[in-house]
């Protein structure tokens, strides 16, 4: 399965706030099997959201779509997807009921537009929050407060899944650019994906669907790298469902 994560807001563009978001959702989605193939970060304006997320639900399995969701001004995101899908943003009975039932909040308390969703979509309660989620042809629209996302994610996430990955790591001490030749070569023996993280050392990371696979090359590089380096041996970690 492959995801585009889409996150809304100008505060994210003039680095007021840090886009823990996309992160959390990026660990959640690849733990889980799932390729997250584009993350993008659109301001608070409804053809800019409109435009990206028509274009990558046309790429993708699923969209996430996150941040700008409520009744204030700036919130402006079910209208950017409304437009993507070609519906009409409107009151959505299931989104009122759910707010002034399991919600608690009396109808006349609610903002206008709180409970607007897109034409047919399917609305998501927001347990930690007021204003509620969508789904729609795909498009999944969760609220940018990170707690009020991340319950949002956990009502869907069983709608993520792929293959079953593995990974490995090794720590080298030589520098990346002298690994060259060594990590072309593992990752052409070897069906693997092969990732180099420079830092204090080298952590060069292996991943792929069969454990053995990425056992053995974790191992072939191993034995490759000279004593002097200092790799450490490394461990397999099962990623996801």
């Amino acid at each position: 399965m492959q995801v585009a994560v889409v996150t809304v807001g100008d505060e994210l563009l003039a680095g007021d706030t840090v886009n823990a978001n996309a992160s959390w959702l990026c660990e959640r989605l690849t733990d889980r099997g799932v390729s997250v193939r584009r993350v993008t970060t659109v301001p608070d304006e409804i053809g800019d959201i409109a435009r990206v997320v028509n274009e990558y639900r046309a790429e993708y399995d699923a969209v996430i779509v996150t941040g700008g969701v409520g009744p204030t001004h700036d919130d402006v995101t079910m209208a950017g997807v409304a437009a993507a899908v070609g519906r009409d943003l409107e009151p959505h009975p299931a989104a009122r009921e759910w707010l002034t039932g399991e919600g608690g909040y009396a109808a006349e308390d609610l903002a206008d537009g709180t409970a607007d969703l897109p034409a047919g979509a399917r609305m998501l309660p927001n347990d930690a929050g007021v204003a509620p989620g969508a789904v729609v042809e795909g498009i999944y629209v969760l609220p940018g407060v990170p707690g009020e996302m991340k319950a949002m994610f956990e009502r869907v996430e069983a709608d993520f899944s792929g293959a079953e990955t593995h990974t490995a790591t090794i720590d080298v001490d030589e520098p990346e650019s002298e690994l060259i030749d060594r990590l072309s070569a593992v990752q052409e023996r070897f069906d693997v994906t092969v990732g180099s993280y420079p830092g204090e050392s080298v952590r060069v990371k292996f991943s792929g669907t069969d454990r053995d696979t990425v056992e053995d090359a974790r191992r072939w590089l191993g034995a490759r790298v000279e004593e002097a380096s200092g790799a450490s041996d490394g461990t397999v970690d099962d990623a996801s469902e």
